[in-house]
């Protein structure tokens, strides 16, 4: 029986295959090259990536969530992408749906027959709503994860906005989803050790893919996080920062709009501008959460 061909990710690299006797600084040598090189994998897929966001974007604008599916390394890669969308944009968490193999038990822990179980992650899709307006990214070293496809099959039948991102061509995932995103990094120093190369590849797309959503949102001014909440010491000094880059006030003026605004950013500037809370909350609702339009329908 002919066995499938290996994605490029489990392969072996004959140039590492006495990498046990190699020095310590030569094997850190090699794997910190392969690093280098998953990153530069990434650059052929900005397009996609660009169109991939931008799709999102209206998606989200109209109410829908985040999904991240996946299992294993590539499933907890995208749970911290999206564990920090709260704190750094203040991305609603209600609007953050975790999709893992091998459920919440497998955000610190291996569960490896989890990731063969498509009917669990068609079940998942089923019982969290994914509907129209949702948009799920589906993580997979391999492109052919059966709990990563089936979850961007399951989700896509329903209407959802359906994203694959892989380190492998040819395999189910991209196939499967309306935007596929292929970072291509190849063989691993440490054979199928996808941690490694395609890990760093899959962060440095999800970074791209989500902080270019939130731009897109509404969340970022003048290249500053203007949705974060101001909920601890530094964050309100990050805040008093940002408040006076923005608007040049005197501090004593500053700490007075970020305590009227509750520690909202963009609340804050507006109640700088001379607004009340309330008109300032108004004004952002009219303009989608757009600080620079706001300021701009005031003639700022």
């Amino acid at each position: 029986m002919t066995q499938p061909p290996l994605p490029g990710t489990e392969t072996l690299d004959p140039r590492y295959t006495h990498l046990d006797t190699w020095p310590p600084s030569a094997r850190i040598e090699a794997m910190w090259e392969g690093q280098m090189a998953a990153v530069a994998a990434v650059r052929p897929a900005l397009p996609a990536i660009a169109a991939a966001s931008a799709a999102a974007a209206t998606r989200l604008a109209a109410g829908g969530r985040l999904v991240y599916a996946g299992a294993g390394t590539s499933g907890r890669i995208g749970v911290q992408d999206g564990a920090e969308l709260p704190p750094t944009f203040d991305w609603p968490v209600e609007r953050i749906v975790m999709l893992m193999a091998g459920g919440a038990a497998a955000f610190t822990r291996s569960i490896e027959n989890a990731e063969d179980d498509g009917a669990a992650a068609e079940a998942a899709v089923a019982e969290h709503g994914i509907g129209a307006n949702d948009v799920v990214l589906g993580v997979a070293a391999s492109g052919s994860t059966p709990f990563t496809t089936a979850a961007i099959r399951a989700a896509r039948a329903r209407g959802a906005l359906t994203i694959g991102i892989s380190n492998s061509a040819g395999g189910t995932l991209l196939a499967a989803a309306e935007h596929a995103i292929l970072a291509e990094t190849g063989a691993e120093v440490v054979a199928g050790s996808t941690r490694m190369k395609a890990g760093t590849a899959q962060k440095v797309v999800l970074n791209l893919f989500s902080t270019e959503v939130m731009i897109a949102l509404g969340r970022v001014h003048q290249g500053l996080m203007v949705d974060m909440l101001a909920k601890n010491a530094k964050l309100r000094q990050r805040a008093i920062r940002m408040l006076r880059t923005l608007t040049g006030a005197p501090d004593a003026a500053l700490e007075a709009a970020l305590a009227t605004a509750d520690g909202n950013v963009k609340i804050a500037v507006l109640v700088l501008q001379g607004l009340d809370r309330t008109a300032a909350e108004a004004l952002l609702t009219v303009h989608g959460g757009h600080l620079r339009a706001a300021l701009a329908g005031r003639g700022q």
